[in-house]
């Protein structure tokens, strides 16, 4: 694909898709198409809109908003090595207060006596009741 003036582009949901934000192609064009995704930005709704290196995309993904500077067009949807090359991340980075560890994921936390009870919890319960030892 290439526009008037001769440069080369490639379909925003196709290169999304490529770059391996989203898991097909249908889900990266209705995310397009719902207006939340910025190039250069200005506010697309057409998953046909072309692309070029160096347009800087914003789109929220999850509960974060992404922010990427396109470096290549992509050929084909490779491993995710290759995807992580076609782009640059722009985000800011999280601030260290709110993570202890980068290595480690932070699991999350459950008020007591919110959702199902712990093993310990039920064995207790079941010694109340008599129903084993």
């Amino acid at each position: 694909m290439s526009d008037a003036m001769g440069q080369p582009g490639q379909r925003i949901d196709r290169w999304l898709w490529c770059a391996r934000f989203l898991k097909s192609r249908s889900l990266a064009a209705t995310l397009v198409q719902s207006g939340r995704v910025r190039v250069n930005g200005e506010r697309i709704s057409k998953a046909s809109r072309a692309i070029r290196p160096g347009d800087a995309l914003t789109f929220p993904l999850g509960p974060h908003v992404r922010v990427v500077k396109i470096l290549f067009l992509a050929e084909r949807r490779g491993p995710a090595s290759e995807a992580q090359s076609l782009y640059e991340d722009l985000d800011p980075p999280a601030p260290l207060s709110s993570r202890s560890d980068p290595s480690e994921p932070q699991a999350p936390m459950r008020e007591p006596g919110s959702g199902r009870s712990t093993k310990k919890e039920r064995r207790q319960t079941e010694m109340l009741r008599g129903n084993g030892g």
